[in-house]
């Protein structure tokens, strides 16, 4: 893998460090605000629509993004000079008409909240309801936010610009902890959602001087019959159905989860959002740059070239996946002890997010996987697929949370949330096939060797686990043994992984054996 691809991974994952640290800060000052209660729940629940729209629609790697990049990098010949006609106006019409829509959509939530609420968790307590009906009316104006943004995102990649759509969730963490720090709490949590809005807006001023740099000026245009529109619309929207349908299984998890204890939706929201840490940074630093790579291969029809970046990229991933899933799986108590537990957060809520981690953690495995097949996809131009695969996915998840739920409570969420990630990763890895023979066996040479040390690294944590982590210590102690720990166990899987010459841990061993004898 070229150098280049290697440098823009490491700019993005230091900036996504950054970013998902300081959204770890923000959980850990609400969990401190609220702990695991029903203003909490209400948040999280009413959370789930806007953060649709402006995480998963128009976050990195939504839909929006992604159709983005697929066609402007195909209309944008020389990246290094500033947008002709087509690629202004293509630009212009593609926001206008999805500030329209979605600009429509935030009223409509707005008015319906009560509704939309009432049918989300049907079995929550009446105080609940109300609670996360004011907090959704708030925040529905980040519905239209998250289109656009989307656009932003993806016009700045293409034109190689990573820094500010890498940093912008900054923005958002650091508005809702000032907001905690500075303004009074109030009994419905109100001031998360204000502050949670506002972090948004923060997010969007923020992509604008990237775009103004390339020479995108917004100005209106609704002019929508142009071939690019027609191309983004093909991508778009099976894309967005299948976002849509994905968010599905969430509206699931919340149903099943209104019906357990307290604080379960909390639990298994914190639950997320640390496993979400090292994936966000994984899956960003290596897929946002080898994106529009895919997209460029398959125009030329150069599926060598994919094949191999594929390859290449997959294997990084899994490398970087493996010790992360190990780590999440032994000291997820501990961890959540450090992070969370002070304040309204107490032990019995350290609990419920232990379980709630330990079961989502091995679905870091899967969940890389299917990401970098899902953008072998969209460079064909096929969303309608991965839609597809998601529909079916609704039914997978329904069956295993109405079994697991009963037997693992808050576990049995995040387990069947693994279970539908394999689902996903088989039968995308499967379809993609008539497309592209992606030579799968040339995956189970390195699987095993980075198995092996991940086992290793296993034996010796859970050791180092008993002998070290007592339990009845302080947070600070807790959380410098943790640490010393993590980087020990991390540590013997670089070591095992060299001796086993595993590629990526081997030609990183090299380089630095290089560098060092150089110097």
């Amino acid at each position: 893998m070229s150098k280049s691809i290697f440098r823009i991974a490491g700019l993005i994952a230091v900036l996504t460090i950054i970013s998902k640290f300081a959204g770890f800060l923000r959980d850990v000052f609400v969990a401190q605000a609220y702990g695991a209660t029903s203003v909490s729940d209400a948040y999280f629940y009413a959370y789930q629509i806007p953060s649709l729209a402006l995480i998963l629609l128009g976050g990195l790697g939504g839909p929006f993004y992604t159709a983005t990049v697929a066609v402007f990098s195909k209309i944008v010949t020389d990246v290094t000079q500033k947008p002709d006609e087509t690629v202004k106006e293509t630009f212009y019409q593609f926001v206008t008409i999805t500030a329209l829509v979605f600009g429509v959509l935030s009223v409509l939530v707005y008015i319906f909240s009560d509704t939309i609420i009432g049918l989300i968790i049907s079995q929550g307590t009446p105080e609940l309801i109300k609670i996360a009906s004011m907090q959704l009316k708030i925040m529905s104006p980040m519905i239209l936010i998250g289109g656009v943004i989307g656009i932003y995102y993806g016009v700045a990649n293409v034109y190689r610009e990573f820094f500010y759509t890498s940093l912008s969730p900054l923005m958002a963490s650091i508005t809702i902890i000032f907001a905690l720090i500075f303004l009074p709490n109030d009994k419905y949590g109100l001031i998360l959602a204000y502050s949670t809005l506002v972090g948004a807006v923060f997010q969007l001023i923020l992509q604008l001087p990237a775009c103004f740099r390339v020479g995108l000026f917004y100005r209106p245009s609704f002019s929508f019959s142009s071939n690019e529109m027609k191309q983004l619309g093909e991508i778009l929207f099976p894309a967005m159905l299948g976002t849509t349908v994905g968010q599905i299984n969430v509206y699931i998890d919340m149903f099943f989860t209104s019906g357990l204890e307290e604080g379960a939706w909390s639990a298994v929201s914190y639950g997320n959002k640390i496993f979400q840490f090292p994936v966000g940074v994984i899956t960003t630093a290596f897929l946002v740059p080898l994106f529009p790579m895919f997209s460029s291969f398959v125009g030329q029809k150069d599926f060598s070239s994919l094949k191999e970046y594929f390859h290449k990229g997959l294997n990084s991933l899994w490398f970087l996946s493996f010790p992360v899933f190990a780590l999440m799986a032994i000291f997820s108590y501990d961890a959540i002890k450090f992070l969370f537990e002070r304040g309204a957060f107490d032990s019995d809520d350290t609990f419920l997010v232990s379980q709630a981690l330990f079961f989502l953690s091995v679905s870091i495995i899967p969940y890389v996987a299917r990401d970098a097949v899902t953008r072998v996809f969209y460079a064909f131009g096929d969303s309608k697929t991965p839609f597809l695969i998601a529909v079916l996915s609704i039914a997978v998840k329904s069956v295993m949370n109405f079994i697991f739920v009963r037997i693992f409570g808050v576990g049995g969420i995040t387990l069947s949330t693994t279970i539908v990630t394999f689902f996903n990763m088989i039968m995308l890895g499967i379809l993609i096939m008539p497309k592209i023979n992606l030579e799968y066996a040339k995956f189970v040479k390195p699987l095993l060797k980075v198995s092996v040390s991940t086992f290793v690294m296993s034996v010796a944590g859970f050791m180092m686990r008993g002998a070290f982590l007592l339990g009845e210590e302080s947070n600070l102690l807790i959380g410098i043994k943790l640490c010393v720990i993590s980087i020990v166990c991390l540590g013997i899987f670089f070591v095992v992984s060299v001796l086993l010459k595993d590629e990526s841990a081997y030609a990183f061993f090299k380089k630095v054996k290089a560098r060092f004898c150089r110097g």
